[in-house]
């Protein structure tokens, strides 16, 4: 008994490190997943290295695991914020944050919002009042953040500000909703990947990169709800 309640627990925090439920783990088990992995010798390499840019004295990731008003991108810009105040210059700040589970959204181009609705299907409304059709972290306007006034993605980008996406998450939510709109689930795949900001880096998964981060000096703050 003690042995099953000890597998038991290691397979329900697994679940939970990935942010899954029963049914993610059933679409990771599609066999349209089983060559899937775009993530060859060359491509983690790269992937790896490109962690080496984390840079300065100052060095934060955030957890973006939901979109959470936009907090995970808000956040970021506040670490900038906070650190110029008190003298640093943002050569010697990174703030990098990692999106993953449903914060996913964040990670893409105006035209996938609005091709397949992803304010609806994440919930995100901006300054509307109304589903967002748009990524509205992307070049907030007044009303898409709780406050007017920070920059959002590609603003912080510029600064060095890094951004990562959850290739993980990135099958499970293009699955769910390919099942959902009657689409082939590769070709949304596809599309979700194609579709990705040029300023954000798609790795394995969200909490490889958040180990990553670490590793690379980085405190740890979660921006999710």
């Amino acid at each position: 008994m003690k042995t099953n309640d000890s597998n038991s627990r290691r397979q329900f925090l697994g679940a939970l490190a990935l942010g899954a439920t029963a049914s993610t783990i059933s679409v990771l088990a599609n066999p349209i997943y089983a060559n899937s992995n775009i993530f060859d010798d060359k491509k983690m390499n790269e992937t790896e290295d490109w962690f080496d840019k984390i840079k300065g004295t100052h060095r934060v990731v955030y957890d973006g695991s939901t979109p959470h008003m936009g907090l995970p991108i808000l956040w970021n810009w506040a670490f900038y914020l906070s650190n110029n105040s008190t003298g640093s210059p943002d050569s010697d700040i990174t703030a990098m944050t990692v999106i993953r589970h449903s914060g996913l959204c964040i990670a893409f181009n105006d035209d996938l919002w609005a091709k397949y609705k992803l304010g609806e299907f994440f919930g995100v409304k901006d300054y509307t009042g109304d589903f967002a059709v748009r990524n509205p972290y992307y070049e907030p306007k007044d009303g898409d953040y709780p406050i007017n006034g920070p920059g959002g993605l590609k603003s912080l980008h510029e600064r060095g500000a890094m951004f990562c996406a959850c290739d993980l998450a990135t099958k499970v939510y293009s699955n769910k909703l390919a099942e959902k709109m009657g689409l082939n689930p590769e070709e949304v795949y596809q599309d979700w990947i194609d579709g990705m900001l040029s300023e954000v880096k798609l790795v394995p998964s969200g909490v490889w990169a958040l180990a990553r981060a670490q590793a690379h000096g980085c405190g740890y703050i979660f921006a999710g709800e």
